[in-house]
């Protein structure tokens, strides 16, 4: 068998193996989503979806949680983001080459893997018991927010760095500073990137139960937060008292939170696809 032969044979195989992977994977999601909504859209209603629960959790509706899984994102992005983005760029724009820098993205990597159970011991530690806020919007938003960096960093840094070096040369011969260089060109050209990889961080803090069990959440509340300290409803916290504490459970409101949960995070997800793909349509280097 001659080479070329045998090089369109492994070209094959890895499209069809590929191929299969990706059919695989969103054969799941959709199975998922689909399971979700024929086991849930039963529960959806203005009702659900504005009421407070009662009969311990399996009357009324989820209204507050779903106020407090809210509050908790922007709470999250209103310190994740800012930090993020800013240790992205020095990672990519100004960092040197040396072993300090290595270092730092090695932590940032570690920080990715820790469990998520293991940033609620650190909140309830570090925001809850020294800082004394309490468990409050407050603690469960700087946990979220800690588990969210990495991901915020290392995006927003690959995004920079996809970003051709000619761009960032021809702004420079044209007299253009390093700063303003940074944030009228490359910035806007790596928008896709860092805005994908800050909603996948997001979306992670609006799904995560352990942060928020020992800093942020309670299970019921028939008010809303009326400050930065007041503890806050949430739709994963939520979702998993019901399935784990609360004898004979309704299913009707499990699968009805867990579908607004999921639905809610897709959304937000297919919102941000399709400015990334019209965003990058525009782009052109």
């Amino acid at each position: 068998m001659r080479r070329s032969q045998r090089a369109r044979i492994a070209e094959y195989a890895a499209r069809a193996v590929t191929g299969a992977a990706a059919v695989l994977v969103i054969a799941t999601a959709l199975g998922v989503l689909g399971y979700l909504v024929v086991r849930g859209i039963g529960a959806i209603d203005l009702r659900f979806l504005t009421q407070p629960p009662s009969s311990t959790g399996n009357g009324g509706g989820i209204g507050p949680a779903i106020v407090g899984t809210f509050y908790l994102v922007v709470g999250t992005a209103f310190f994740a983001l800012p930090i993020g983005l800013g240790a992205g760029i020095y990672l990519a724009e100004y960092a040197p080459r040396n072993t300090a820098t290595r270092m730092i993205r090695l932590a940032i990597a570690n920080m990715a893997g820790v469990p998520s159970i293991v940033y609620g011991l650190f909140g309830l530690a570090v925001f809850v018991i020294l800082a004394r806020f309490k468990t409050s919007l407050l603690s469960g938003s700087l946990t979220l927010a800690c588990l969210t960096l990495p991901v915020v960093i290392t995006s927003t840094e690959e995004a920079l760095r996809q970003v051709p070096r000619d761009l960032r040369q021809a702004s420079l011969a044209l007299g253009a500073s390093r700063l303003r260089t940074v944030v009228r060109v490359v910035l806007p050209a790596a928008a896709p990137g860092i805005v994908t990889g800050s909603i996948l961080g997001l979306s992670r803090a609006a799904g995560e139960t352990a942060p928020i069990l020992f800093t942020a959440a309670a299970f019921s509340a028939r008010r809303l937060p009326t400050s930065p300290l007041s503890p806050v409803m949430a739709l994963p916290y939520h979702l998993y008292v019901m399935a784990t504490q609360v004898p004979n459970p309704s299913t009707r409101v499990i699968w009805g939170t867990a579908l607004v949960l999921v639905g809610g995070v897709s959304i937000v997800n297919i919102l941000a696809a399709g400015w990334r793909s019209a965003r990058r349509k525009r782009i052109r280097w």
